[in-house]
């Protein structure tokens, strides 16, 4: 136990922490500039405590689901569960052995979703009311267009997103770079000439590849080059955010583990909009973090993925500009979590008559896809 932690049975002790985990396949084939996929893994924690229950999840794997049982059930149980930042501490000095970054910060971060749904629920609060609203919703980009898509797929799926009133739409590029050009004019034509236009490569460019495309996807629009050039190519980011088309922003950070990462990026000025996942980079607490170093730069920040998660830490963030609506993701949700919030005029609005992330576990429709670690 971390010292300093006399105190730390006091207030409302955590009794239990519960781990599930569940697979789910995609509804086609997905892929993106460096990566396919087939099936998606939410690791699902149910943190109880004072008659309530908190949940939190990441999307992971199952080793993520193993990790809680093993190491962090034992850390948080008994601490305070009003004293969150305290059972953070706690879970990240379990895992000094086994290594902060990757499946041990998507553990816990989990788990730190749970005890912040867990105290919010204990004070009968939503959690943007617990953590302070600077604003009552939150933009959305709609995030899909996979490279797999055939052009039609792409248009439907990024059209759709427009005509229901999202006005920003991004979709992936880098798996054939010879088709990207096309791809990105087919999607300009699928969403009009007045919806914003994002681009992500994963990664999958050489730096000249990056600065030739910036200019050829400026000119129909395009205002967002999410990870053009490897994210860990810090030099690369700085010089395509140096050289890229006035009015396109360069944006990454969705693998920051850690707010060291985090720094890292804003040290080298390697982008115009930092991104942060909290079910990656150690849960809420460590969101809220980030968002302390944008503010201070200051610099946007854009919530990657996990939309019922990022909704309320968004709402309370000033530097905050909007949550990506991952096709993936927001389906899951919708799928297995009653009160998924639904986008609303291009927002997502946390639901202020229900307390904590107002998350419910649609049991019998997640038993189905439950798989054992």
């Amino acid at each position: 136990m971390p010292e300093g932690d006399s105190a730390c049975s006091k207030g409302t002790p955590i009794e239990r922490i519960g781990v599930s985990a569940f697979t789910i396949p995609t509804d086609g084939a997905e892929a993106d500039g460096t990566f396919a996929w087939d099936s998606t893994t939410m690791v699902l924690v149910e943190a109880a405590a004072g008659g309530q229950t908190g949940i939190g999840f990441s999307y992971t794997g199952t080793a993520a689901a193993r990790l809680i049982r093993d190491h962090l059930a034992d850390a948080v149980k008994g601490r305070d569960a009003m004293a969150v930042p305290g059972c953070w501490e706690a879970m990240r000095h379990a895992v000094r052995n086994l290594g902060r970054p990757g499946i041990a910060s998507s553990a816990i971060a989990a788990v730190d979703v749970a005890l912040w749904d867990l105290k919010a629920r204990l004070l009968d609060l939503p959690l943007a009311t617990l953590l302070g609203a600077v604003r009552d919703a939150i933009p959305i980009y709609g995030s899909g267009g996979f490279t797999s898509y055939s052009i039609d797929r792409l248009q439907k799926q990024l059209g759709r997103w427009v005509a229901d009133g999202i006005p920003r739409v991004k979709m992936k590029i880098g798996t054939h770079p010879e088709e990207d050009l096309e791809r990105v004019r087919a999607a300009r034509e699928a969403i009009g000439p007045d919806a914003g236009l994002f681009v992500d490569a994963n990664g999958a460019y050489s730096r000249k590849q990056a600065l030739a495309f910036a200019e050829d996807f400026a000119a129909l629009g395009a205002t967002w080059f999410e990870e053009p050039v490897s994210s860990d190519d810090l030099e690369g980011l700085h010089l395509l955010r140096d050289r890229a088309p006035a009015g396109m922003d360069i944006a990454a950070g969705e693998y920051g583990y850690d707010l060291f990462y985090f720094r890292r990026l804003l040290d080298a000025g390697a982008v115009d909009v930092l991104q942060a996942d909290a079910t990656r980079c150690g849960g809420i607490t460590e969101f809220l973090r980030v968002g302390a170093l944008c503010a201070a730069r200051p610099l946007r920040l854009s919530a990657h993925t996990a939309p019922s998660i990022h909704a309320h830490p968004c709402c309370a963030l000033a530097a905050a500009i909007h949550v990506e609506y991952f096709h993936d993701h927001a389906r899951i949700e919708r799928m297995l979590l009653d009160g998924a919030p639904p986008p609303t005029g291009g927002a997502l609005r946390p639901d202020l008559s229900r307390p904590g992330l107002g998350l419910e576990l649609k049991r019998s429709d997640a038993e189905r896809w439950a798989v054992d670690f």
